[in-house]
């Protein structure tokens, strides 16, 4: 699976910018087939960050989120900028 077609969107809610000011985490809406091994590569090919960890679930929609937490060195508010969150 390529990583353009993991990551479908990020989620932008009060609360995802609430996770990537206290926790250094983005939340992305991926493709339901991808496992956390490919989330993690693909973050980390097309944004060129470190990840640390990947959770994920099922929303009620049947969509899948995916919590990525990214290292220290690459704050989650560069790459929020970068996306134009903020």
């Amino acid at each position: 699976m390529r990583a353009s077609e993991v990551i479908k969107r990020i989620v932008i809610t009060q609360d995802a910018v609430s996770l990537i000011e206290k926790e250094n985490k983005i939340t992305f809406i991926v493709d339901p087939r991808a496992t956390k091994k490919d989330i993690k590569k693909a973050v980390e090919e097309l944004y060129d960050v470190k990840v640390v960890k990947v959770n994920t679930l099922i929303t009620p929609l049947g969509e899948k989120k995916a919590y990525v937490k990214l290292s220290a060195e690459t704050p989650a508010s560069e790459l929020a900028i970068k996306l134009g969150i903020f």
